[in-house]
């Protein structure tokens, strides 16, 4: 209880602050925060961070001490742009501590204690709705969120608004960071350039090369492909903000899809492995002692740089495959969504809090998360630029994502996905015998029941 009520009074602070904020709309309907006073305007013709912040920005506030959470392969940079930021406003900042925390987990631990959160943290969209109906999340300022609409992808923009519980006015509580999906990744010299485009001849490569076939069947993220292939989609959320919808589907062709997939994962059963992710990057690599036994995986954005560090002029890179359902070849669909800042809505320092978070959103930090990372920027400009062209992983990552569903309004459905996966690969599961009619309409019903 006192945890509550410290983080309503926290919000009820940052409406006052915020009160004289520029922008469109007044602070009762936008339901938060904002930024500057009222001698702080937005000029619409301006864009980009150098044109929109101005050291009003951060009112009253001096000697920030900030803290930020980042995965741990981004940790580095993230420092170095914290600290070029620092050395931009030195009067209105005194740290900046970076800490390492998966965005998987950043939207668990906001709502476990808010107050010994981050001040800004990156997140995966799925966890927008928990973040927003749970008060912990504060709405991005008016001027700041003009901005971000008018330069971002309108796909990556619309994953970080949500109603506000309060006007129930669609509201920008986080700005885009980076596109998060995944792709196939291969080693040239065991899958051709030809052969990727098909699940069967992928694996056939793999088993003839001695290698392995990595995914992670086992986790609800990847597992959905099984059933999104079929034609599942997710729908949104219920009135309630929980209970998860779907779209108008075709049972049968649900249940072929998942009977093709459990067919040819037993078929190929010493090459498909379902392991974690994190075997891939390792799997591909090669030492003087043990060479690599992988030859193909799919895997994510967030690893590329490790992969091509271990493929080198072998990595290959591509959309998903087309899977065999009854004769017909078959793209496989896939979760697709974005990874995203947001501010913590019980910082001490809400405003500068704004100020860096929209900085880590802006062109140029996206820009250095592509060249060193190889993270898909959702910025205009730096989405049409020779580095993201000429980036096969990002290329590959981008045409995935016109086969995907949007990882936005999630309801629980992680488990019960990763619980069919499970029982596709299963040992004892004789895709000729098995009833995957029942598995279906069981795992429905957990998504549902939960």
């Amino acid at each position: 209880m006192k945890k509550i009520i410290a983080l309503c009074l926290a919000a009820m602070m940052m409406v006052a602050a915020f009160a004289s904020c520029g922008g469109s709309g007044s602070t009762a309907d936008n339901g938060g925060s904002g930024s500057g006073d009222s001698s702080v305007t937005t000029d619409s013709s301006k864009t980009g961070f150098d044109n929109v912040v101005s050291e009003a920005d951060f009112g009253s506030e001096k000697n920030a001490k900030l803290k930020v959470w980042g995965p741990d392969n981004y940790t580095k940079l993230l420092q170095q742009q914290c600290n070029d930021f620092q050395k931009k406003y030195p009067k209105q900042i005194s740290k900046i501590e970076v800490v390492v925390q998966t965005e998987a987990e950043a939207g668990t631990q906001m709502l476990s204690d808010a107050e010994a959160g981050a001040d800004v943290f990156g997140f995966a969209n799925d966890q927008l709705n928990n973040l927003v109906n749970a008060g912990v999340i504060a709405q991005i300022a008016p001027k700041y969120a003009a901005d971000i609409k008018a330069t971002n992808l309108k796909e990556a923009v619309d994953a970080c608004i949500m109603q506000n519980p309060k006007t129930k006015k669609d509201t920008l509580y986080a700005m885009p960071e980076t596109g998060n999906g995944y792709f196939l990744v291969y080693d040239k010299s065991v899958v051709s350039d030809k052969d990727a485009g098909k699940f069967e001849t992928i694996l056939e490569d793999c088993k003839k090369a001695g290698k392995t076939f990595i995914m992670d069947a086992g986790n609800g993220y990847y597992s959905c492909m099984f059933l999104f292939t079929g034609g599942l989609k997710l729908a949104g959320l219920e009135s309630d903000q929980v209970t998860q919808k779907f779209n108008k589907y075709n049972e049968k062709d649900v249940i072929a899809s998942m009977k093709a997939f459990s067919t040819l994962m037993h078929k190929y059963s010493g090459t498909f492995k379902s392991l974690a992710v994190s075997n891939i990057p390792s799997g591909f690599t090669s030492t003087k002692t043990r060479k690599s036994t992988c030859g193909a995986g799919i895997d994510g954005n967030w690893d590329t740089s490790a992969i091509k560090s271990a493929l080198g002029k072998n990595f290959g890179a591509a959309k998903l495959p087309t899977i065999n359902i009854n004769g017909k070849d078959t793209q496989i669909y896939s979760m697709y969504g974005y990874k995203s800042i947001a501010v913590n809505g019980a910082s001490k320092f809400p405003r500068t809090s704004q100020v860096l978070a929209y900085y880590l959103a802006s062109e140029k930090c996206q820009n250095e998360r592509c060249e060193e990372l190889g993270w898909s920027p959702t910025n205009n400009a730096s989405v049409d630029t020779d580095t993201v062209k000429k980036d096969v992983a990002i290329s590959a990552l981008l045409e995935q994502s016109k086969y995907s569903v949007a990882q936005v309004n999630i309801g629980k459905i992680w488990d019960p996905f990763g619980n069919l996966g499970n029982k596709l690969i299963a040992d004892n599961t004789n895709p000729e015998k098995y009833d995957f009619a029942d598995l279906f309409k069981k795992t429905i019903d957990n998504v549902l029941d939960q």
